[in-house]
């Protein structure tokens, strides 16, 4: 027969076979849990390292822009420091423009013109002098004379400082 001791014994004895299988059925979720997360995590970590990949080459083309604008900006800065220099000589350059406005109308500017063009009329007809002399020719009607008839200038000296209709010489100095 049984005793209370014993029915107390069994009670106890299911009571912990319900708590260990309790405690079985636990672990059991729990390690399914752990292999789940364990999973979750690994497939997190891969695509964090997918990220950190991709941002660390958005991160070395963005250094490489900025090495590209830094050298933009020396470049500007060059250009800059040409057109302060330019301004500089333009600005040293203004009162003489001024100066030269004002002028172009006085009678200095006006004899300066003349004397400019007295000169430029000298020069050329030294040039032309040197020319003949070049050539072997005395008078400069034989120069212009083409070897045709003996007081016709030819076309090509007619065009360059004559009215067209006068191409025959009439003697003297031209």
């Amino acid at each position: 027969m049984l005793n209370a001791v014993w029915v107390a014994v069994i009670i106890a004895a299911a009571c912990w076979a319900v708590l260990v299988i309790a405690a079985v059925f636990v672990l059991i979720k729990l390690s399914r849990l752990i292999t789940q997360t364990s999973a979750t995590v690994t497939g997190l970590r891969e695509n964090s390292d997918a990220v950190i990949a991709r941002a660390h080459a958005t991160i070395d083309a963005t250094a490489g822009q900025l090495d590209r604008t830094d050298e933009i900006t020396a470049s500007m800065d060059q250009v800059a420091a040409g057109m302060a220099e330019l301004t500089g000589r333009v600005t040293a350059l203004a009162p003489l423009a001024r100066l030269a406005a004002a002028t172009s109308g006085t009678k200095l500017a006006r004899i300066s013109a003349f004397v400019y063009g007295v000169r430029h009329a000298a020069e050329l007809r030294a040039a032309a002098g040197e020319a003949r002399r070049a050539a072997g020719v005395s008078s400069p009607g034989q120069l212009s004379r083409g070897p045709g008839a003996p007081g016709v200038v030819p076309r090509e000296s007619a065009a360059r400082g004559r009215p067209r209709g006068l191409t025959q010489r009439t003697g003297g100095r031209s």
